[in-house]
This record gives structure tokens, C-alpha cells and sequence, in this order.
């Protein structure tokens, strides 16, 4: 049984929407968003990454950032850019990129759910990156980025998404990436009680994006429930923001590696190695290869493409982990042949999502890198049966477009 809570948003004004939303404060480094808030004073980029708003050579990790963070989320709310609801209502978002759209109810799910498992996750998190968005959200005293959440689409609730839909929305808009943006409330309150009794009927929400984001929510409404021992569970800090979208709108795209270095070898060796493991096909010269089916590969060396295609016997199908592509060639290939044993740490090693396109990894290796591997992405379905079985994917496994974008929704914690 999921908790969907209905919550008084804080959000842009109509007339600003476009320019407070921005992209997730991890996919951009601290130059990228000083770039984004020079250029938008009105940029929610001034509250996740308010290091920008200091000297160059702040710590961006220091309480300094945190202090300029909360006051920004003031400013903006006394300036009136964000103005908060006057009733608990949920929110319809929509997101529509290259034709393709995902629609997803924005509400608050309950720490209680991830602490049960009944909201899921599929990848570790790291402690500096959990305490940092600790530190933003306690500050803060709001959750400043959504949750992206999947679950397995349900008639009844896209049938209400729908007819919220065919409303007159509160916000649209197309942001500088070409992405639209389309966001609905939902204030009726029957409406709003059908949703939340349909969702305490489904069984699993799938942390899609935002792993650090959500346990650091959790550690954060944790937290106060220690400073505030008299709590009723009523609280809002008992909850945090998410966007949940039914699995059938998702999709994944290639999460690709680029390699520094053969391991020694000269590439008719390499190659030779890779042929206990996989089949390996050369392509033609005008070929830029993108797998189009599981279990093959493409590797760029020397400015030719290969097709990989993994032998029976190198992976059990059986096993949610084993049998996804990323552990096939992680497994087979870039520790046993390139002597890579953890990508998390090796500096030998880089990703690159598929957003960036297939030219991107050809310029990585013919570059700074020596060779590349396309991949085949990662699908919704094989993310769910390895959450499902209680284990984690492999890192650089999923690569989500579109993003959503911070600064529409704010949930306070008190």
C-alpha cells in the first residue's frame, strides 16, 4: 500500500514558471550554473546551487551555502516569484520531448514507504552526496527537488490523468532545451481522495531518479522526528516530494562507457581476448553503431566500430543483476580484459549518457580516451525485477530523459 499525500505547494507564479524552473542541481557542474544564474536572476539554480551567489572560491559544501541557500528560497517567496497554496492539492506534470510525453502526479510519499521498501531503490548512494543535500534540505526546510517515481501504470488512475488533462493547465511552457513543460492542479477534493485511495492499491514505488535526493529526505524527516519526539506522523517533515509516473511513459536511454587505455595490450590483442567472451563482428567505415537488441555491444577503437555479441554461458538470464547488459560487459570485458574492478572509483573509466549521441564517443576516444562502448539501454521492466528482488544495479546502469526540473513544486517541512 503507497501514501500519496495531497500538500500546499510553493511554486512560481504563472507569469514565471519558465523562468524559475530549472534543470536537477546534479547534471551541471558550479561553473555551468553560475553560466545559468548570470544570465536568469530568476533561475531556482540560485537555490540548489547557491554557491553561485558567493565568492569563487566558496567550499561549495560549507554552511556558508547552505545560509545563502535558505535565504535565496526567502527572497524568492518574499519577493512573490513562489507563492504557497492555500489548500493541499496534488499536480499533474506533464513533459514531452522529440513527441514523446510522460505525465506524472506530483504529490508527497511518506519516509515510512522507503523505510519499508515499499518505495524501492536500485542503486547505493554515497554519504558526501547524502549529507550535502542533507544539509540543503534541513537549511532550507523544504524539499527544493523532486523525487522521480515510477509504478505499474493502473487503468483507473490514467483515467483521472486524463480527464485532469483535458483541463485548462496552470503552467506551459518550453524551456531552452526545447522540452515542454505542462503542469495541472488538482484541487477538487474527490478527485484528490480517488487518487490517494487508488494508490494505497498499488504495491511498489520504483525510485527511477534521485536515490540521493530521497534518502536524504528520508534522513532529514528522521531527523526531525528526534528534535520533535511528540510527533503524530501527521508532520510534513514525514514526507517529501515526488513526481509519479506510471511505468508505460518511461524511457531509458543508453548509459555508454569510454576507456583510457587498452591495459597494455595492442588492439589485435585486445580483440583476440574479447573473442573468448563475445562474437565479435567488424563494421564497415561510414557505420556508427547502436545496438539495437540485448546482449550486444558496440566498442569504437581506433576509429573502427565492432559489434559485440555476448556468448552463452557469460551471463545467467535467469539473475535480474547478472543478465543486464552493463553487468555482461562490466563482468566479460572491462574487469577481466581492461582490469577495471570498480567503476565508481577508476579513473580509467567514464560515462557518458545517451543524450550526448553515439558522434560524442567517437570524439571521447579519439581524443582523451582510447576506446568506447555503446550500449543497449537498460529497460523499465529490468529495473523494477532487480528492485524487486532486493539487490542494486550496477553504477551508470539508467540515464532518464527528460529531467524534471526543480523549482515548480516545493514541499515545506514545517
Amino acid at each position: 500500500m503507497a501514501v500519496l499525500k495531497p500538500f500546499k505547494a510553493v511554486r512560481p507564479v504563472k507569469e514565471l514558471a519558465g523562468n524559475v524552473a530549472e534543470l536537477p542541481y546534479d547534471v551541471m557542474n558550479t561553473e555551468e550554473a553560475r553560466t545559468i544564474g548570470e544570465k536568469n536572476a530568476f533561475s531556482f539554480i540560485h537555490v540548489d546551487r547557491a554557491e553561485i551567489d558567493l565568492e569563487k572560491d566558496v567550499n561549495p559544501y560549507s554552511v556558508k551555502v547552505y545560509e545563502k541557500a535558505r535565504n535565496n528560497l526567502f527572497d524568492m517567496i518574499k519577493k512573490r516569484i513562489l507563492v504557497k497554496d492555500n489548500k493541499e492539492n496534488l499536480y499533474v506534470y506533464r513533459q514531452i520531448m522529440n513527441g514523446r510525453s510522460q505525465t506524472g502526479i506530483v504529490g508527497c510519499t511518506s519516509i515510512d514507504d522507503y523505510q519499508k521498501g515499499i518505495i524501492k531503490k536500485h542503486e547505493f548512494t554515497l554519504e558526501s552526496k547524502e549529507k550535502d543535500r542533507i544539509n540543503h534540505v534541513d537549511f532550507c526546510n523544504a524539499n527544493t527537488g523532486p523525487i522521480f517515481l515510477t509504478y505499474r501504470a493502473k487503468g483507473e488512475i490514467n483515467n483521472i490523468v486524463s480527464k485532469v488533462t483535458a483541463g485548462e493547465p496552470e503552467y506551459s511552457f518550453v524551456s531552452e532545451d526545447g522540452i515542454t513543460h505542462i503542469v495541472w492542479v488538482i484541487e477538487d477534493e474527490n478527485t484528490i481522495n480517488k487518487l490517494t485511495n487508488l494508490f494505497k492499491e498499488v504495491s511498489a514505488l520504483y525510485i527511477a531518479d534521485g536515490h540521493h535526493r530521497a534518502a536524504s529526505a528520508v534522513k532529514v524527516g528522521l531527523k526531525r522526528r528526534e528534535e520533535n519526539p511528540d510527533y503524530t506522523g501527521e508532520e510534513e517533515f514525514n514526507y517529501f516530494l515526488s513526481v509519479l509516473f506510471p511505468d508505460r511513459d518511461l524511457a531509458i536511454m543508453d548509459y555508454n562507457r569510454v576507456v583510457k587505455d587498452l591495459n597494455g595490450m595492442e588492439t589485435s590483442e585486445l580483440i583476440e581476448k574479447i573473442k573468448e567472451y563475445f562474437e565479435v563482428e567488424k563494421l564497415d567505415d561510414e557505420v556508427h553503431y547502436k545496438p539495437d537488441e540485448k546482449h550486444t555491444f558496440g566498442m569504437y577503437v581506433d576509429e573502427t566500430w565492432y559489434k559485440l555479441t555476448a556468448k552463452k554461458g557469460t551471463f545467467d538470464e535467469n539473475d535480474p543483476v547478472l543478465s543486464l547488459d552493463v553487468s555482461i560487459l562490466q563482468n566479460n570485458l572491462i574487469n577481466p580484459i581492461l582490469g577495471i574492478s570498480d567503476p565508481r572509483k577508476d579513473e580509467r573509466i567514464d560515462f557518458i549518457g545517451g543524450i550526448r549521441g553515439i558522434k560524442e564517443l567517437e570524439k571521447r576516444a579519439n581524443n582523451d580516451m582510447k576506446l568506447a562502448f555503446s550500449m543497449y539501454p537498460t529497460t523499465v521492466q529490468d529495473l523494477m525485477k532487480v528492485a524487486d528482488s532486493g539487490n542494486v544495479m550496477p553504477p551508470k546502469s539508467t540515464w532518464f530523459e527528460p529531467k524534471l526540473r526543480s523549482g515548480l513544486f516545493i514541499h515545506e517541512l514545517q
